[in-house]
């Protein structure tokens, strides 16, 4: 095949295209989000984490950081910040010493219950380009993607 075939069938080939796409709508809607999450005096990986405790309840310090993606130097750090102002707690486990529990507090509990309603409302203003069955055909194209992904990684 000569260069420029092999030019003229990469340019067919519309992968690149898709990860262009992909990656600016993406950066597009985490800082739409971000911006949102600001507003409430927090940053997104301390919503993440308070969501993740609001959500599935209290969580070993070491599985927060797989469930939401971050480093787990990075969490001692965010769960201080989050200890500070009063929304969760760290509860030491009774059989095991090497491990610590964070926990939402009735105070963080309130704050979530308080501006998630408003936050709900923003996602749905920032997706509100794709009707719903578009947003459930985008979340079954991704997931998709994502799959084959993880055998694509060396």
């Amino acid at each position: 095949m000569s260069e420029q075939e092999s030019y003229y069938k990469k340019k067919q080939d519309p992968s690149l295209k898709l990860f262009v796409v992909l990656t600016k709508a993406q950066r597009s809607v985490a800082d739409l989000v971000r911006d949102d999450i600001q507003r409430y005096g927090l940053n997104p990986t301390e919503f993440g984490v308070l969501e993740l405790l609001y959500h599935e309840g209290e969580q070993p310090l070491q599985k927060i950081g797989e469930k939401i993606l971050l480093a787990s130097g990075s969490i001692t750090y965010v769960v201080d910040k989050l200890e500070k102002k009063e929304y969760l707690e760290r509860i030491p486990c009774p059989n095991d010493r090497r491990i610590t529990f964070a926990s939402i507090t009735e105070k963080g509990r309130e704050f979530l219950n308080d501006i998630f309603p408003d936050h709900w409302k923003q996602i749905e203003r920032i997706t509100g380009g794709l009707t719903d069955e578009e947003k459930v055909q985008a979340i079954e194209l991704l997931k998709k993607l994502g799959k084959n992904t993880e055998g694509n990684q060396d």
